[in-house]
C-alpha cells in the first residue's frame, strides 16, 4: 500500500508576499478606528510569522491591551476582504509547481494567521483545488507547532515535510515531529543545515530527495 506523503506549506515568505497590501489595509482600518499610525509594508515584513497577538503587541505598544485586541481584530478582518480584492504577490511559478506536487503529495498549509486569511488567498487566486486541509492559529489560539502535527494527524499522514521560511518555522516543525524544507527566497534564515530552496519551482526535486530518498 503507496504511503500517504503530504506537503504542509507556510503562507507568507513562502507561497506569497503580502506585505504590501497588509501594511495598506491595516493602515486603512486604523485610520478608521481613529488610530492615525501608517503601518508600512517593513512593519508587516518584520512580523510575518508571528501570531495575531504577538504582531498586535508589535504594532500596537502604546495602545491599552482592551484596545490593542479591538483593532487587532478589525484590522484582521478588514485585512481578509482587501486581499479578497486585491490580492497580494505570488511568488513565481507557483500554480504550475502545485500541479506538479499535487501529482506524488498531499498539499497543506498551517499558518499562525487569524481566521479567514488562508480563505482569503485561496479566493482570489482560486486555488482552492490543489489544497485538501488547512489550519491557522486563528481557528484555535494553538502554536504553529501544534497544529502542523494537528494537521498531520488529522490527514493520517504516513510522513510530511513543513515548507516555512523563518526561524519559527523550523522551530515549530522541530516541535511537530517532521521534515522542514526552507523557503530561502522568504523573510529569514535558519540556524541549522535543512534542504533549502531558493524558488518556488526547485520544491519539486527538493521533496522528492526529502520524502522520496
Amino acid at each position: 500500500m503507496d504511503e500517504k506523503l503530504g506537503l504542509i506549506f507556510d503562507m507568507d515568505g513562502t507561497l506569497w508576499d503580502s506585505s504590501e497590501n497588509v501594511a495598506k489595509s491595516w493602515t486603512i482600518a486604523n485610520e478608521k478606528k481613529g488610530y492615525k499610525r501608517v503601518i508600512t509594508t517593513e512593519d508587516m515584513q518584520n512580523v510575518m510569522g508571528k501570531t495575531m497577538t504577538e504582531i498586535a503587541e508589535i504594532i500596537f505598544p502604546d495602545v491599552p491591551i482592551q484596545t490593542r485586541m479591538e483593532l487587532l481584530q478589525y484590522s484582521g478582518e478588514f485585512e481578509n476582504e482587501y486581499l479578497r480584492e486585491h490580492g497580494g504577490n505570488l511568488y513565481p511559478d507557483l500554480e504550475e509547481t502545485l500541479k506538479k506536487l499535487k501529482e506524488k503529495y498531499h498539499l497543506y498549509i498551517v499558518s499562525n494567521c487569524q481566521s479567514g486569511y488562508i480563505e482569503a488567498f485561496l479566493d482570489y487566486y482560486q486555488l482552492w483545488d490543489y489544497f485538501e486541509d488547512k489550519q491557522c492559529f486563528g481557528d484555535n489560539g494553538l502554536p504553529k507547532g501544534q497544529n502542523i502535527r494537528l494537521l498531520y494527524e488529522r490527514n493520517q499522514l504516513d510522513d510530511a515535510a513543513y515548507i516555512g521560511d523563518i526561524q519559527g518555522d523550523y522551530d515549530a516543525t522541530m516541535e511537530a515531529g517532521l521534515a522542514f524544507i526552507h523557503a530561502a527566497y522568504g523573510f529569514g534564515k535558519i540556524n541549522h543545515q535543512v534542504p533549502k530552496i531558493h524558488s518556488f519551482s526547485e520544491l519539486v526535486e527538493v521533496a522528492d530527495r526529502v520524502l522520496l530518498a
